[in-house]
C-alpha cells in the first residue's frame, strides 16, 4: 500500500510540475505570429499538420481567451508574460487562422 501510495504521489508531483511556472521568453519585436509559435509553443503544442497548428475549443477559439492562456499559463503550461503588446495580437491571430475549432 505504502508503495502504491508512493507511486500516486510522485505521479501527481510530475504532472503538477508546471503548475505557476512562467517563462522568460521574450519574442524580437518584429516576429510574426508563426514564428513567436515555433519558437515559444512547439515544445509542447506540435503542429498538427502543415496549416493546422492546434485544434482550440469553441471556449478559447477568439483572442482575449488565446492571449489570457498564454500570458497566464494554466495548470500544464507556463505563463509567458513576456508575449505582450503587438506580438500577443500576432500569435493569437495565427492560432485562429491556424487552428481547428472543436
Amino acid at each position: 500500500m505504502k508503495k502504491l501510495s508512493m507511486a500516486l504521489t510522485l505521479f501527481a508531483v510530475a504532472a503538477l510540475a508546471g503548475c505557476g511556472a512562467t517563462n522568460d521568453y521574450t519574442p524580437p519585436a518584429d516576429a510574426s505570429g508563426e514564428r513567436i509559435f515555433s519558437t515559444a509553443c512547439t515544445e509542447c503544442h506540435k503542429p498538427l499538420k502543415g496549416d493546422v497548428a492546434m485544434i482550440l475549443s469553441e471556449k478559447s477559439a477568439n483572442k482575449e481567451a488565446l492571449k489570457n492562456k498564454f500570458q497566464n499559463g494554466s495548470m500544464r503550461m507556463p505563463a509567458f508574460p513576456n508575449i505582450k503588446g503587438e506580438a500577443a495580437d500576432r500569435l493569437a491571430d495565427y492560432l485562429l487562422a491556424n487552428s481547428e475549432i472543436q
